[in-house]
């Protein structure tokens, strides 16, 4: 479904998987979750606005669940990017309640403005990735009397933003500007994804489901769910056990999970996406008149190094970065070719370099 220059370029949710499938690996279920609330919610977008139909739709709003690492914000971006859509990526664990020391729920619309030069209309049709959401968790009862200001009171003002609401946004920042005029955004159209790791939600999870242990069935259920199956069973009830506040979760109708990546997937990461590392060195090094190979040995031992690290796909570039740095010192100057006729000069990286290259870092790294 073809759209005008600087307007949302809608694909059907297959066409959205697809294109995903080219920039990450795995997350099969997740994929499809999103391509059809992407797909659902654009669809609606421009059912609303072109034809201006008497059956007005709501959207549906987004929360993404998965640990550190497993490509939650990578699968927004994507989605972004394939839509020609402008797309945010608002940390909440510095956002606080209006009125106190931090940045205001407004902050993620400043930055939507800024992805897309303070144009108004396609702000308007953007993505907003609320990033550690789960750090504004509601905290438990206890006997402080101090405000929960980066807690409930940081879901409370997000609401009418996700629902969708004209909000009032200070361009350059309302605390050090407050003369400054507004900038009106109607937030309707705007999709709004929550992503987080919600450490402790699988617990929740269990013993809501009557699993006494994880991997183990109770007496009273036949069920016996690993943890790392838990969080494709979770409910608005959990989130809401978690912390989160039922105004809050009822914004967010559509839940996906983003399981955590294993080695052959992180294997995969290196070496099949259209932007893998590997591919990017070897790109950056092709211009050195260098031909660089990873034996496959290699990729495991960065894949089982990065596992250890604990820190999921983020981790590659860190563990890849250690590797290639001599090599990439090195390689401008001793393979510059001697004329125009000069082959490339061939580097294969194998296990036993990976080792050497990264004993002294990681020596010390044991697994997660």
């Amino acid at each position: 479904m073809a759209t005008k220059k600087n307007s949302v370029k809608l694909k059907t949710p297959k066409e959205i998987k697809a294109y995903l499938d080219e920039y990450v690996i795995g997350q099969e279920e997740a994929k499809k979750i999103l391509s059809v609330a992407v797909y659902n919610h654009f669809k609606k977008v421009i059912h609303n606005k072109e034809l201006m139909s008497e059956t007005e739709m709501d959207k549906s709003n987004i929360i993404l669940l998965g640990e550190t690492g497993s490509g939650k914000t990578l699968l927004a971006k994507t989605i972004a990017r394939m839509l020609n859509v402008p797309c945010y990526i608002q940390d909440c664990t510095k956002i606080t309640q209006a009125g106190y020391v931090g940045s205001d729920v407004e902050e993620c619309l400043v930055g939507l403005l800024r992805m897309c030069n303070y144009d108004i209309k396609r702000a308007e049709m953007g993505i907003v990735v609320l990033d550690e959401i789960d750090k504004v968790a509601k905290r438990e009862a206890g006997p402080s009397i101090t405000r929960d200001v980066q807690g409930e009171g940081v879901q409370q003002s997000l609401l009418k933003m996700v629902e969708g609401d004209v909000v009032g946004v200070p361009p350059m920042g309302g605390r050090k500007h407050p003369e400054q005029p507004l900038i009106y955004i109607n937030t309707k159209n705007i999709l709004f994804i929550a992503s987080g790791a919600f450490v402790g939600l699988d617990n929740i999870v269990q013993r809501r489901m009557g699993t006494n242990s994880i991997g183990f069935a109770s007496t009273n259920s036949e069920t016996v769910i690993s943890k790392e199956e838990t969080l494709e069973y979770v409910t608005t009830q959990d989130l809401r056990n978690f912390g989160m506040i039922p105004e809050f979760v009822g914004r967010f109708p559509v839940i996906a999970n983003v399981n955590k990546l294993d080695k052959d997937a992180l294997i995969k990461i290196l070496t099949e996406p259209k932007n893998s590392i590997i591919k990017q060195y070897t790109e950056l090094l092709k211009m050195d008149n260098t031909e660089l190979e990873f034996t496959q040995d290699a990729l495991e031992e960065i894949a089982e190094l990065t596992l250890n690290l604990g820190t999921g796909a983020r981790g590659l570039r860190n563990v890849v970065e250690t590797v290639m740095s001599e090599i990439m010192y090195n390689a401008p100057s001793d393979n510059a070719p001697k004329s125009s006729k000069s082959k490339p000069v061939k580097v294969v990286v194998d296990k036993d370099y990976v080792i050497e290259r990264t004993a002294k870092r990681f020596r010390n790294v044991k697994a997660a």
